[in-house]
């Protein structure tokens, strides 16, 4: 009869820790959630080398998409929609983006065509801006960079109005990994993939 208790306690027991599990299980998936980094289509000039340090081929390249004019070309404004969620928008800042951006605000404003300053823009590192959505309530705490399952060093962070900008060295988006942006909010985690195929079209 003892044997029968114990063998009965011990099934309660395991039922108690499938369920506790499956509450945990079911929890933490209802904290996080996960999207796949989209660009937008058809851009030109075409890039397909990635976010890297500004060279000859880079600086030209963004000149000439900065030339496009228009309300928002898509080689200028790459990354509008990249990570698509209701918390977040995110805003990315690289050399070839000042450059572009540079010749295309000369250009909307009907401007002489600017020159652009080479060093300037190879010294300008991969800043990502998080800005809190319209009615969003899920306020940043931090954002992650993974690349091969392991953080990216963060050159610089700050957090203020429930989003913040982080800054990152251009191998932390290499595209010869596929890599995971995390946005740590103070409810939930977003996860972004961005696969080598994305990666690539990024400037």
């Amino acid at each position: 009869m003892m044997i029968a208790r114990s063998h009965h306690s011990s099934s309660r027991l395991s039922a108690a820790l499938i369920l506790t599990t499956s509450l945990l299980c079911g929890a933490t998936a209802a904290h996080a959630q996960q999207i796949t980094a989209k660009t937008r289509p058809a851009p030109t000039p075409v890039w397909n080398k990635g976010i890297k340090p500004v060279d000859a081929e880079s600086y030209y390249n963004a000149i000439e998409c900065g030339k496009q004019g228009g309300a928002s070309p898509a080689c200028v404004f790459w990354d509008t929609g990249l990570c698509e969620n209701s918390d977040y928008t995110l805003t990315w800042y690289t050399g070839y983006k000042q450059v572009a951006y540079e010749v295309w605000t000369a250009v909307s404003r009907k401007q002489p065509l600017p020159k652009p300053n080479f060093q300037a823009a190879q010294r300008q590192r991969v800043t990502i801006g998080v800005a809190q959505a319209k009615g969003a309530s899920n306020a940043l705490k931090d954002l992650i960079v993974l690349r091969a399952g392991k953080p990216a060093t963060t050159f610089e962070r700050s957090l203020s109005a429930g989003g913040g900008r982080f800054t990152f060295d251009y191998p932390a988006f290499a595209p010869t990994a596929d890599v995971t942006l995390q946005m740590v909010g103070q409810q939930k985690t977003l996860t972004c993939l961005l696969p080598q195929t994305v990666l690539r079209q990024l400037r």
